[in-house]
């Protein structure tokens, strides 16, 4: 199904290249959410997207945990404070979990966690396509989500938290994030890209 935005929000401070796709600067990370269940099948249809990202020697090590309606506030719970407050109106939770090391050999991966962010960048980009928005996060407890869900430490690493949910405006924030509440502009391509020299 597809999801309803209550409002428009401003694009203008960020500036792509003409040819650009769309999806890509009209990806943002909103804190402002209406409380609202995603649909079973579209939950499945985004993760399923992050199924299919790029990674070394096709390890997949991405572990992608997420919250239950039973479990949505044990979720909240492992967020820091500040993001305990407007994330509580998100419709899921969910944490970034990478296998550390390579399933054929055992040894250390060392962009397992990069490999990651391809498929956080995938869930992200399907959850648009549904109308939904998503809000990555480092703002986690890591060490009290270990203990919460009993991950191995040696052999998985907390990676990141996310939210998923619908959009609502910005005024239904307090302050301060009512202030940050808009899609944000970027570094220009000739600040982050270098051509054959540093």
């Amino acid at each position: 199904m597809k999801y309803p935005t209550p409002y428009a929000p401003d694009f203008s401070p960020r500036d792509p290249l003409t040819g650009v796709a769309e999806e890509f600067p009209a990806r943002w990370s909103p804190r402002s959410f209406v409380k609202t269940a995603i649909a079973d099948e579209d939950l499945r249809i985004i993760l399923d997207a992050a199924r299919w990202a790029p990674s070394a020697y096709n390890e997949q090590p991405w572990r992608i945990l997420t919250s239950t309606e039973e479990t949505f506030d044990t979720f909240l719970s492992l967020l820091v404070d500040a993001n305990q407050k407007w994330a509580v109106n998100a419709s899921l939770i969910g944490f970034m979990v990478a296998r550390k090391n390579f399933s054929h050999n055992n040894k250390p991966n060392p962009t397992a966690v990069y490999d990651c962010g391809s498929a956080w960048m995938s869930l992200t980009l399907q959850a648009r396509k549904l109308g939904l928005y998503t809000h990555g996060m480092s703002g986690i407890r890591k060490e009290a989500i270990y203990d919460a869900f009993a991950i191995g430490r040696d052999e998985f690493e907390v990676v990141a938290g996310f939210t998923i949910g619908i959009l609502d405006a910005k005024e239904s924030l307090g302050k301060p994030y009512v202030d940050w509440e808009g899609p944000s502009p970027r570094k220009p391509l000739t600040e982050v890209w270098k051509q054959g020299a540093w």
